[in-house]
């Protein structure tokens, strides 16, 4: 019964916490479906990745935050509607997740397991030969809370989403892709640096500060 009483205080804790959160309240306010969109957001902002008439890929994409703030900075003279711009889009998103996602307007979504040859193709066939101008990676694996092992699955998903990059974006292309602290994070930024000629890490104000996620951004493929 401790347990279960303690789990409940932290559980209440958390929930009070996030209720109160300024970004929670922002992204209901503005329509944004999850508070990870002003990560995207401080981080675009920083680097200017983001523009219209570009292809955009967006890899682990529910619930949509992101693919959201990537369809407004697409359509800057357009309404807004449910937290995502409608009317004319200039340039093409391209959204994939394990997870189901709810709709957005001119989001093309697909749904499936990145790690799988099968959405890797119908991504491929969505792109019509284009290349990517900029990737943009949220996807992050179940945690076993086994340091060793989260930080292989981690590196994993990066290496995939590098491997996506070096075939599939243009040169001057920019990643941004999450990842977290722990013992395999010097080797992921070194991944980084032996792939992009710029490689920051940015820790976005919107990032709750307990959290060990930060954000890695590679700028022009080497």
């Amino acid at each position: 019964m401790k347990v279960k009483t303690q789990s409940k205080k932290v559980n209440k804790a958390w929930l009070n916490d996030h209720v109160n959160d300024t970004y929670v309240k922002l992204a209901k306010r503005e329509g944004y479906r999850a508070r990870a969109a002003y990560k995207l957001k401080e981080i675009d902002e920083q680097f200017g990745l983001i523009k219209p008439g570009q292809l955009v890929v967006d890899l682990g994409s529910t619930p949509g935050a992101w693919s959201q703030y990537i369809r407004r900075k697409m359509s800057p003279k357009t309404a807004l509607s449910g937290g995502a711009a409608v009317g004319e889009l200039d340039g093409k998103i391209i959204a994939l997740d394990l997870l189901e996602m709810a709709p957005i307007e001119g989001v093309i979504f697909l749904q499936g397991d990145f790690r799988e040859d099968t959405l890797l193709q119908q991504l491929k066939e969505e792109m019509q030969g284009q290349l990517a101008d900029v990737v943009v990676s949220d996807m992050a694996p179940n945690l076993t809370g086994i340091d060793a092992t989260d930080s292989a699955r981690v590196e994993h998903l990066i290496e995939l989403a590098i491997d996506f990059c070096q075939n599939h974006m243009k040169p001057q292309g920019a990643l941004v892709a999450k990842v977290f602290h722990g013992s395999g994070y010097s080797q992921l930024v070194n991944l980084f640096k032996t792939n992009f000629k710029i490689v920051k890490a940015v820790k976005p104000a919107a990032s709750r500060s307990g959290s060990s996620e930060t954000f890695l951004v590679g700028l022009g493929q080497k």
